[in-house]
């Protein structure tokens, strides 16, 4: 089983939804970095579940412990290590799901690969849960970031086929910020309350929705990242996808790329007025040749609808060998997307940091 990422920062996640505790493991962060608790806390905060009717009524706390790699509130040098203790667990409502795997969901598919023997409570360690202590990880690599005036927003472009109005070409930090204040992560709060209704309606019909989440990271230099299988892509891609739920990822005009002819779909180079190369516009999502241009990084992550429902759906029994149905019960997101936004966000922060490092002399 494979939970880690990154070349020179390299992050780990550990534990199962209903384990003891979930935990993140950073090696490779440089030493004498100042973290900001407070902040810190806020920023798990915005995927805490238990906040609203939107999410799960499970109810954690989400405050992180760390066991090594901080000391007097800066990073030692030595891998860093912190945990999420669980504490609101309801295992017996999964003690089905053994039996009979839950459509959508990875029963199945890790009853096969292990025999039968992996931990699946919650989700086990496919859960959503263990975006957690990702969001610390992603955190601290934000805080370290800004320090370098790169900063990373995200916010939900579409719930259930309503959308958000899109980033401009420029993102700020200050747009970013009043995103994150929100208790509901959009741009215009009038698409956020018809998107919140499609939420409930959804739920109230025991069934729930998916969505789309527009992340931009501003500040990042040009000359990040490689050609071929070594690009800002695909490096921001396999991270991206480790996120529980995301089944498609684009950057800049994505898909509607195809749609263009190219006069339309490139961008043309200009000088700003500091003397800096910039695009006019920006389709290509702050990515040529797998390498940054300088403009934001903008991209675009599909979240399906959560699994998880209260209708009646088909199934198997495992032991029987037979057709049967399945309804589920417990708590659980009628949305997972307006949760997974600061994950985005996190994911996106590590990544970028990871690949400052590995460029050292962008770093000093």
């Amino acid at each position: 089983m494979s939970s880690e990422f990154g070349k020179v920062l390299r992050v780990g996640v550990f534990g199962q939804s209903h384990g003891r505790a979930i935990g993140v493991t950073m090696d490779g962060l440089p030493a004498g970095e100042a973290i900001d608790m407070d902040e810190l806390r806020a920023f798990l905060e915005r995927r805490r579940p238990g906040r609203s009717s939107l999410s799960t009524a499970r109810r954690e706390a989400d405050e992180p412990v760390f066991l090594s790699g901080l000391v007097d509130g800066k990073t030692s040098g030595s891998p860093l290590c912190a945990i999420i203790e669980n504490k609101d667990v309801r295992s017996k409502d999964y003690s089905e799901f053994a039996d009979k795997p839950r459509p959508g969901h990875a029963d199945y598919t890790a009853c096969v690969k292990w025999n039968g023997k992996a931990d699946m409570r919650g989700g086990g360690h496919f859960s959503g849960r263990l975006t957690a202590p990702l969001c610390i990880a992603g955190g601290i690599a934000k805080q370290i970031l800004a320090r370098k005036d790169i900063f990373v927003g995200a916010h939900l472009a579409e719930i259930a086929g309503i959308a958000d109005e899109a980033f401009p070409l420029m993102p700020t930090q200050t747009l970013f910020a009043e995103i994150a204040a929100k208790p509901f992560p959009v741009i215009d709060d009038a698409q956020g309350e018809s998107m919140r209704s499609a939420i409930l309606s959804a739920a109230a019909d025991g069934d729930s929705v998916g969505g789309v989440i527009e992340c931009a990271a501003i500040g990042v230099p040009a000359g990040l990242g490689g050609p071929m299988f070594d690009g800002m892509e695909n490096r921001l891609s396999a991270a991206l996808f480790g996120i529980p739920a995301v089944k498609g990822v684009e950057f800049g005009a994505g898909f509607q790329a195809a749609t263009m002819r190219g006069s339309k779909n490139n961008d043309p180079f200009i000088m700003a007025g500091d003397g800096s190369i910039v695009t006019k516009t920006n389709h290509a999502g702050g990515i040529l040749g797998g390498i940054t241009t300088g403009m934001p990084i903008v991209m675009r992550l599909g979240v399906k609808p959560t699994p998880s429902i209260a209708k009646t759906q088909n199934t198997v029994s495992l032991s029987a060998r037979e057709n049967t149905t399945l309804a589920i019960n417990g708590r659980h997101d009628p949305c997972i997307a307006h949760r997974a936004v600061p994950v985005a966000e996190a994911v996106c922060a590590i990544v970028l940091l990871d690949s400052l490092l590995e460029e050292k002399s962008r770093w000093n």
